[in-house]
C-alpha cells in the first residue's frame, strides 16, 4: 500500500458513520482502545496503526507506526461516528515527529474541559534534555475534537500509555508503564504531577503495559497486559485494591493470550447504560501483520465478591442490529462445527470483510440481537458471492423465508410471520450445495 493510497484513505474517512460488529472500525486500523463516556454517549479514542510509509526508510517495516489520533463515538455500540483526526505528530512542538510513535492515548473530563494524554518520543534538542517516552496534553472544551496540544510533555513521567481516574472526589490520579508500573496525583490544572511517582507492584513477574485504571463499588481495580513468559504473547490481567495507588492484590486473567500470538493487547473497561464493556484489540483486519490491530468489544461481568468473569472473545461482539441494516452473518453468535465456515471476501484487500460459508445439509450460522421493529417487514435479500443451493432464514427456530440460490447476486425472496422486536436470527442449509453469503437484510 502506498502512501499516497494511505492519504487517499484516511482522507475519506475522517469524518463518517462505521456500523460494525467485531471489529468496531472497519477502513481504517484502530488500537489501544481507550472507551469513555462524555454526555451520555460512549467516546472511544484509539491509536492509530499505518503501515510504515514508503518515503521513511529509517521507520521500521515490521513495528508499529502511528502519526495521529482520531475520536469515534456511540450510542448504541454498533453505530460508529468517526469525527476525524484529533491531533497529529506534526502539531506537537516537543515530540520527534520522524519517530512516527503515537501511541496509547487517554481523555479525560474536568470543569468543563476535556484532556487528552498521548505518549511520544522526545526530540533529542528537547527541553527535558532526555529522550524516549514522554506524556502529552491536549486540551479542548468538546470531546470530539478541537485539542491544543501544551508546549511541553508533563514532567516527571518517563513512559508510555497514560490512563487517568477521577476518584469521587474529584482527586486525579494518572499512571502509565515503560519502567515498571507508577502512579501519581494529578493536580487541579490536569497538566502536572501533584506527587512523587508511586512504584506500583504485588504483580506477576513478566513484562506488563498498559494499565488502565477504574472504580466500582468502592474497589479500586488495576488492570494491565501482561506476558507470563518469553516467547507468549500479552493476556489482560487484574488487580484490585482500597486505594488509588495501592497496594494491589492480583486477582487472575481479564482474557486470556490472541489464538493468532497477537502482539499486543490493549484496552479498556466501563460502564454504560448498566452494562460494563471491555475494550480490546486483535489483528482481524491483518492476519499476516499483527501490528496493524482493529478494536473489539465484549461484554464483561462481575462476581458477586467483585472478582472479573473471565472473557471469551466473539466475532458478534455487542449491541442490536437492526434488521434493516445489512446484517454481517460472519460476525456470528454461534456457527455449526460441520459444513459451516467463515473466510475473507477478498484476501488482497481485508476491509472489504468477511464472508460466511454453509456447504452442507443442516449447516448453520446464527446472529444474536435483531431488531424487527414493529412496522412489519415483508421481504428479505441476500447477497449471494457464490455457489449453488437452498437456505432457510430462521427467526428464532421458525422458519419465515426460503431461498433458492442459482447463482451470484442480491436474491430478494418474501417473508411470511415475522415476529416484531428483538430476536435471533439463524441461516441453515437445505441441502448439501455450497453457497457462500456475503450479508442479509430485511426491508
Amino acid at each position: 500500500m502506498t502512501a499516497k493510497y494511505l492519504l487517499l484513505t484516511f482522507t475519506m474517512l475522517s469524518i463518517g458513520i462505521v456500523k460494525a460488529q467485531n471489529p468496531i472500525i472497519k477502513g481504517q486500523f484502530t488500537a489501544d482502545p481507550t472507551a469513555r463516556v462524555f454526555n451520555g454517549k460512549m467516546y472511544l479514542y484509539p491509536s492509530h496503526d499505518i503501515p510504515a510509509p514508503a518515503d521513511k526508510p529509517n521507520l521500521r517495516k515490521d513495528w508499529f507506526c502511528m502519526a495521529d489520533y482520531h475520536v469515534f463515538s456511540s450510542e448504541n455500540l454498533t453505530n460508529w461516528t468517526d469525527h476525524g483526526v484529533i491531533l497529529t505528530q506534526e502539531k506537537v512542538p516537543w515530540l520527534n515527529a520522524e519517530a512516527y510513535a503515537m501511541w496509547a492515548p487517554d481523555c479525560a473530563y474536568k470543569d468543563g474541559m476535556y484532556y487528552f494524554y498521548y505518549p511520544a518520543i522526545v526530540k533529542p534538542d528537547s527541553i527535558t534534555k532526555r529522550f524516549g517516552m514522554m506524556v502529552g496534553v491536549a486540551v479542548s472544551d468538546r470531546p470530539d475534537g478541537g485539542f491544543v496540544p501544551m508546549t511541553e510533555p508533563i514532567k516527571g513521567i518517563y513512559g508510555i500509555d497514560p490512563c487517568t481516574l477521577i476518584d469521587d472526589d474529584g482527586q486525579a490520579y494518572i499512571y502509565w508503564s515503560g519502567r515498571g508500573m507508577q502512579g501519581a496525583r494529578l493536580k487541579p490544572n490536569m497538566l502536572q504531577l501533584d506527587s512523587e511517582p508511586v512504584a506500583l507492584g504485588n504483580f506477576p513477574d513478566g513484562m506488563k503495559e498498559g494499565p488502565f485504571v477504574f472504580k466500582r463499588n468502592g474497589k479500586y481495580y488495576f488492570t494491565f497486559p501482561w506476558v507470563p513468559k518469553e516467547g507468549e504473547t500479552e493476556n489482560l490481567s487484574y488487580a484490585m485494591g482500597d486505594s488509588p495507588l495501592g497496594p494491589f492484590e492480583y486477582k487472575g486473567l481479564i482474557m486470556d493470550q490472541s489464538p493468532t500470538k497477537c502482539w499486543t493487547n490493549h484496552h479498556s473497561i466501563v460502564e454504560y447504560k448498566g452494562e460494563w464493556y471491555l475494550f480490546y484489540h486483535h489483528n482481524d483486519y491483518s492476519p499476516q501483520f499483527d501490528k496493524n490491530r482493529s478494536v473489539r468489544i465484549d461484554k464483561i461481568c462481575f462476581n458477586e465478591d467483585g472478582t472479573i468473569q473471565q472473557v471469551t472473545p466473539t466475532l458478534r461482539g455487542v449491541g442490536i442490529t437492526n434488521a434493516t441494516d445489512e446484517i454481517q452473518l460472519d460476525r456470528y453468535s454461534e456457527l455449526s462445527k460441520m459444513g459451516a465456515a467463515v473466510n475473507y471476501v477478498d484476501t488482497t484487500d481485508y476491509f472489504a470483510g468477511w464472508k460466511t460459508v454453509l456447504n452442507a445439509r443442516n449447516a448453520y450460522v446464527q446472529y444474536n440481537d435483531v431488531d424487527f421493529g414493529t412496522t412489519g417487514l415483508t421481504s428479505v435479500s441476500a447477497q449471494i458471492l457464490n455457489g449453488k443451493g437452498k437456505l432457510l432464514v430462521k427467526v428464532d427456530d421458525k422458519i419465515i423465508a426460503r431461498i433458492a440460490v442459482k447463482e451470484a447476486g442480491l436474491i430478494t425472496v418474501p417473508v411470511k410471520d415475522i415476529p416484531q422486536g428483538v430476536h435471533n436470527l439463524s441461516v441453515v442449509s437445505a441441502d448439501k450445495g455450497k453457497v457462500e453469503v456475503d450479508w442479509i437484510q430485511f426491508k
